[in-house]
């Protein structure tokens, strides 16, 4: 995969799809984002010292039914090399990964379909690592706090391409998903209800039991609150 390295640039997700007409894998990481965006909109605080990388990957033949997977393969590259640098990471349904019950890191995706299938993914994962969260009241977390440990962030990102570069299995991203089995509460529409998270199905919905009522929701649907 070429790798493409810049010191500061708005988005790296917008900046990579310079490369679509190549019809190669590429990333791109900055050490800084002005413009760097999450879910819905979001903005994404991405100051020097964290990881902003950007995955442009093309597929053969992967069914768009089956998009989560390229979620969870995410996930998974990130909490490996969390855990490889000493932390202890967990998945937050669907696209966010915490360490000591704070934001480590998030991860934006957008899909290129064609006829049915992925023609495309771009992956965009920022992750802290030595850069100051405090201004994000307490939510967020480094890398290098959930260490105990100094951490360059050049290392990290290493680490990270190197990760996302391997094959996972469905199985690891639910490894690392530690609220299953226990009560939740689910924000749905208006209406905010305790609920069994029951198991997360390879489509990416949450499969919830509110009493003897079972249901699969997407996370456009509802949001999960641990």
């Amino acid at each position: 995969m070429k790798t493409i390295l810049l010191e500061t640039v708005s988005s790296t997700n917008e900046y990579i799809r310079k490369f679509l007409p190549f019809r190669e894998d590429v990333v791109v990481c900055a050490a800084r984002q002005t413009g760097g965006m999450g879910t819905k909109g979001r903005s994404f605080l991405s100051e020097e010292g964290g990881v902003y990388c950007s995955f442009l990957k093309f597929y053969g033949d992967l069914p768009a039914a089956e998009a989560f997977r390229v979620m969870a393969h995410a996930a998974v590259a990130v909490c490996r090399t969390a855990k490889f640098f000493g932390a202890r990471p967990a998945v937050k349904w669907p696209n966010d990964v915490f360490a000591a019950g704070r934001k480590l890191a998030g991860i934006l995706i957008e899909n290129g379909l064609a006829g049915g299938r992925i023609d495309h993914s771009v992956v965009g994962i920022g992750l802290n690592v030595s850069n100051d969260v405090s201004a994000l009241g307490g939510i967020a977390i480094s890398l290098s706090e959930a260490a105990g440990r100094s951490l360059s962030a050049e290392r990290v990102r290493d680490v990270l391409i190197a990760n996302f570069a391997r094959e996972s299995r469905f199985e690891e991203y639910l490894s690392f998903v530690g609220f299953l089995g226990k009560e939740v509460l689910i924000a749905e529409e208006k209406r905010v209800y305790p609920a069994i998270a029951r198991r997360i199905l390879e489509d990416g919905r949450l499969e919830i039991a509110e009493g003897e009522e079972v249901r699969a929701l997407s996370a456009a649907e509802i949001d999960l609150k641990i």
